[in-house]
């Protein structure tokens, strides 16, 4: 199991970003996945965790597991499917994973976000197009 690469200051998962969430993502040779506590700082409706969160930790945990592999690339399209609201106070488990590729430049990965207790929350799925050379050398620029 190895951290993944990040960004200092991204929204997410920089540890410098006093306002963000300050997510680490691992890597276990399969998917990648990181734990979150649903705290009042990033709540939507009264205790309920905000729904445009739950989407930015779903497209990071599918990207990571791409940046995992060593793949630079951005996101073409997300797709999230909530099944029920989260509570403030509950932990939670964010997974993702590459499921297939097509022609080294368009990459399929699929997410979901669970409980402690297994209980499905979300799930999600995303296109990812690679990077082409200026845009990953400016990715490259981002990562601590």
């Amino acid at each position: 199991m190895k951290e993944v690469l990040r960004y200092k200051n991204c929204f997410v998962c920089g540890e410098k970003n006093i306002g963000g969430l300050q997510a680490k993502f691992f890597y276990d040779g399969e998917k990648a996945f990181t734990d979150v506590l649903a705290t009042d700082n990033f709540e939507g409706y009264h205790e309920i965790f905000h729904g445009g969160v739950i989407a930015s930790l779903l497209d990071e945990v599918m990207i990571k597991a791409l940046l995992a592999e060593n793949i630079f690339a951005v996101t073409a399209e997300l797709t999230i499917k909530y099944k029920l609201p989260v509570r403030i106070g509950t932990k939670l488990k964010f997974t993702g994973k590459l499921i297939n590729q097509k022609g080294g430049k368009l990459f399929f990965t699929e997410g979901e976000l669970i409980d402690v207790n297994g209980t499905l929350y979300a799930s999600a799925s995303a296109k990812y197009i690679k990077a082409n050379d200026t845009l990953k050398a400016q990715i490259m620029k981002s990562i601590d």
